[in-house]
């Protein structure tokens, strides 16, 4: 591992922000061999790039089960407004008040919840940033490994064409975004 040299079980997450803010070119500057290098730095990169997408599926994931959470408990609070009306109307204050106590205790349920989704939301942003920051060095790894002098490895086609069709995806999604936010304003 060469994410910083001497360190052999660094968090994994600690492990991310050094391959993101590496210098590639001191780091290869520095290497007797620098093909073989480059080729391990991409290699790391790649791992890294593999976590980072498991790790952002896993916090969308936890993003959108305390959405559905928040949902139902937004339905469950609704339930026992309509029950504490009914009540009242059947002149049962006593019930009426029990279910809005209820319903007091899913809105307190609720605000916890909320403050997890911050939570989750912050999380996940910062985890696609990382990402993208990952995605953004191995281009870079890769670019150099293609203006290679004469003689040594060359980026394969495919890994190349996947780097630029994944490039190319996300320039369009974020293009699709920009003209639903231009369209809705």
């Amino acid at each position: 591992m060469l994410f910083p040299p001497g360190v052999p079980n660094m968090p994994y997450f600690s492990r991310l922000t050094e391959i993101v803010t590496c210098n590639l070119t001191a780091l290869l500057d520095g290497a007797e061999d620098r093909q073989a290098t480059l080729e391990e730095i991409i290699k790391e990169i790649q791992d890294g790039v593999t976590g980072a997408k498991r790790s952002v599926r896993t916090a969308e994931n936890n993003v959108t089960r305390i959405e559905c959470e928040i949902s139902e408990q937004l339905i469950q609070s609704g339930e026992w407004m309509t029950k504490a009306r009914d009540y009242l109307e059947k002149d049962r204050e006593d019930l009426a008040r029990n279910a809005l106590s209820r319903k007091k205790e899913v809105e307190n349920l609720i605000a916890g919840l909320e403050q997890q989704l911050n939570a989750a939301v912050s999380t996940r942003d910062h985890l696609k940033t990382t990402l993208h920051a990952l995605e953004a060095r191995l281009a870079d790894a890769q670019r150099r490994r293609t203006t290679a002098p004469a003689g040594e490895t060359e980026l394969p086609y495919r890994e190349e064409t996947i780097l630029i069709a994944s490039h190319t995806e996300s320039i369009e999604a974020e293009l699709a975004a920009l003209r639903r936010e231009v369209r809705g304003s």
